[in-house]
Parts: structure tokens; C-alpha cells; sequence
């Protein structure tokens, strides 16, 4: 595996823009700037300058800053091809199957759509980027797309290694905890990692990055298809150990989430 350091830059009230860089090569990446100002700062900070500029979606909180890093700095801006007319002007238009290499850091490209139909994720170097579709504990609500797509999104992401260190575009966490211990109230992995986000919050520090493994067994929206979760929504059926539509109880815990 290559060595791929990461740091957080947080922007807005409650975005994250990471700078990557491939530490054999110096090459440096910045996912999702939203904010030109929070990245620039902390770029010169860092002594990094971007040579690619990636995007997961077309959202101003996470594409707001990537002309200005151009301009500045001469990146490449990289994006979805399925969404290209509403991001910035684009270097390369990626797909699935696609890879971004960061000097000796292959970053793979997948499709992901819900939070809005042209949403893409990057993975490489041990890490996850997963924009507004997966979140610590939660995922993004559905703009654009269904439950259907999204559900097939989540359960791509599930499916990758459990010792991905996921890097989401919101500190969400604590809000999410509260709601997934309303539909998963048993389950002792959730109130462990509710536990020490409690306290990485109550110490100022980012609950990001969250391993695969433990949004595995504590993030509800991961778990639609676990009849235990089914039960507590009221989606379970007969004989008592079937398994619900994983869709329909998916669309009932994000309509559930969307109100809570």
C-alpha cells in the first residue's frame, strides 16, 4: 500500500475538504473545496501545492472553491462524467472503473448515486472518499436520486475492505448517533463508538475518519437488510428470522431520519 497522508481542513459550519499527499512522490491532491479560502490557508500552511483537484458532486459546499484553487495553483480539476455540465470545467471526466493516480497512489472511481445521480467516490491508499452519500453512523439524503440507488450505493461501499478509514464531507456524527440509537437501541458496538464520539466532540476533534469495519456493525443505513433493524421499524415478516426488502427498509429509515 502506498503512503498517503491525509489532513482534514474544515470549512463552513460543518464541511471537510482533505488535502492527500502520496509522501514517496509529493504529489497532492484536495478533495471536494468547497471553501477557497479554508483550503488555500491551509495548503500554505501544509507547504502542499494541489496538483489535482477531485470532486465527488456538484453541490456549492463541495465544488465552491475548485476554480480559485486552479486559478491559483494550476490543479487539474477531476470529476464525474455523468455530471460534468453542472461542475466546474474539468480536466478529466471520470467514470467507474476509472483510476486517478496521485504520484503512486491509485485512487479507483465509483459510481454512487442517491444523494444526487452523478455522486462519485474515490478509494486508494487505505482510505475512502465518500462525499454526502456516506456519512459516519448515517448517508446523505436523497436529492436526486431513489432508494433503490442509494441503497446499491451503500451496499458498494459495504462491501469494500473493513480497513478503509472512511473520509465523509460533513461532521455529522453526533447527530447521527442520536438517531441510529433510535432504531438500533441493543446494539452495544453502536454505543461504544457513541461513547467515544461523545468524547472526541466534548475534546473539540473530528470523529472523521470512521473505520468500514465499525460503520459495518453501527451505521443503521448499512444494515437495512438485518432483520434486527427491520424489527425495530416494524418491516419484519413471518416466520421471524425472513428478511424484509432491504429497499423498503431502507426508504423507511431515511424518511424516518429526514424527520427526526
Amino acid at each position: 500500500m502506498t503512503d498517503l497522508e491525509i489532513r482534514l481542513i474544515p470549512a463552513f459550519t460543518d464541511n471537510y475538504i482533505y488535502a492527500l499527499r502520496d509522501s514517496a512522490s509529493g504529489a497532492v491532491a484536495v478533495v471536494d473545496p468547497g471553501e477557497a479560502g479554508a483550503a488555500i490557508a491551509a495548503l500554505e500552511r501544509f507547504g502542499w501545492r494541489p496538483d489535482l483537484i477531485l470532486l465527488t458532486h456538484h453541490h456549492p459546499d463541495h465544488i465552491g472553491g475548485a476554480i480559485e484553487l486552479r486559478t491559483r495553483f494550476g490543479s487539474q480539476v477531476v470529476g464525474a462524467l455523468a455530471d460534468q455540465s453542472r461542475l466546474p470545467p474539468l480536466d478529466r471526466a471520470v467514470a467507474e472503473g476509472d483510476q486517478v493516480l496521485l504520484g503512486g497512489t491509485e485512487l479507483a472511481v465509483l459510481e454512487v448515486p442517491g444523494h444526487t445521480v452523478g455522486h462519485i467516490a474515490y478509494v486508494g491508499g487505505g482510505a475512502l472518499f465518500s462525499g454526502d452519500t456516506l456519512f459516519s453512523l448515517g448517508c446523505g439524503r436523497m436529492f436526486e436520486g431513489t432508494a433503490a440507488q442509494m441503497w446499491n450505493s451503500l451496499t458498494k461501499l459495504r462491501a469494500l475492505p473493513d480497513t478503509l478509514a472512511i473520509y465523509c464531507g460533513h461532521e455529522y456524527t453526533a447527530s447521527n448517533a442520536r438517531f441510529a440509537v433510535t432504531v438500533d437501541p441493543d446494539n452495544a458496538a453502536l454505543h461504544r463508538r457513541i461513547a467515544e464520539v461523545t468524547a472526541l466532540r466534548a475534546a473539540g476533534r473530528p470523529t472523521i475518519p470512521a473505520s468500514l469495519a465499525d460503520e459495518r456493525a453501527t451505521n443503521p443505513f448499512l444494515r437495512a437488510d438485518d432483520p434486527t433493524v427491520a424489527r425495530m421499524l416494524g418491516l419484519d415478516r413471518e416466520p421471524s428470522d425472513a428478511v424484509a426488502d432491504p429497499v423498503a427498509v431502507f426508504a423507511a429509515l431515511r424518511q424516518r431520519k429526514d424527520h427526526f
